[in-house]
């Protein structure tokens, strides 16, 4: 799942080990989600939209690029 953690981190002027500290995970977990390479749990996923202050569904993408919309 594509997000866009790294823009909107950026856009506040965070790093990503301050992000890191301000979630209570390490750098190396940021870093993996920025990268697509690790999808955080829900609850990390919501810590980090509050940080950055957006809803959680604009930091992640389903895998067309789009916001996923999807309804369960």
């Amino acid at each position: 799942m594509q997000n866009k953690i790294r823009e909107y981190r950026e856009k506040k002027s965070l790093s990503q080990g301050r992000l890191a500290d301000l979630c209570n995970v390490s750098r190396q977990t940021i870093n993996a989600i920025e990268n697509n390479k690790y999808d955080p749990s829900l609850q990390l996923a919501f810590d980090i939209a509050t940080t950055l202050g957006v809803k959680v569904d604009y930091l992640f993408l389903n895998e067309g690029g789009e916001k996923d919309d999807k309804k369960a």
